[in-house]
């Protein structure tokens, strides 16, 4: 007979885990009010696509994690309100975010996020909690593809010098 078998939902979470899924729920929440005051600012129509995405991935992510932390008696981090929706008129044009600067702290963000779930994954004894990461893991990765390629269309992508001239052989 092994360790830790049977029902993953009938075992304990240890401290990792649980430190791990609250800090994760606790940046996704404030990463779920931000995308909300981003989709004021944003013109582009690709753009606010994305971010209405991430929207609905955040609370279909925070909803699992508030599942599995509330079973466990585990309190929950905080919520920011609702943001308002504004018109991009609204907003005045020096206090504006632009559309390149949204989608480069979106693309940090889920680079920040994938970075995150892998933590998670491996630190997990419960197996539950390790694919439901893998799930979000895959999830981020085709947001970050999305993203990547909207930033080159759009031509919003800033990348470090390019090595183009390779060294010949001697």
């Amino acid at each position: 007979m092994g360790i830790l078998t049977g029902d993953p939902k009938e075992q304990p979470l240890h401290y990792g885990e649980v430190f791990g899924m609250w800090s994760y729920l606790a940046v996704a929440k404030g990463n779920y009010t931000r995308y909300q005051t981003f989709m004021n600012h944003a013109g582009d129509k690709e753009l606010k696509k994305l971010l209405e995405e991430l929207i609905e991935g955040i609370k279909h992510e925070s909803e699992s994690i508030e599942e599995i932390l509330k079973t466990n008696g585990i309190a929950l981090p905080p919520s920011a309100p609702e943001r308002s929706n504004a018109t991009l008129e609204d907003i005045p044009v020096g206090a504006r975010f632009n559309d390149p600067e949204v989608s480069a702290q979106v693309s940090a963000d889920l680079s920040l996020g994938l970075v995150a779930c892998s933590q998670v994954i491996g630190q997990c004894t419960r197996e539950d909690v390790a694919m439901m990461f893998g799930q979000f893991h895959m999830n981020k990765a085709q947001a970050a593809a999305k993203a990547l390629r909207l930033n080159k269309e759009k031509g919003w992508l800033v990348t470090p010098p390019m090595h183009t001239k390779v060294p010949e052989p001697v």
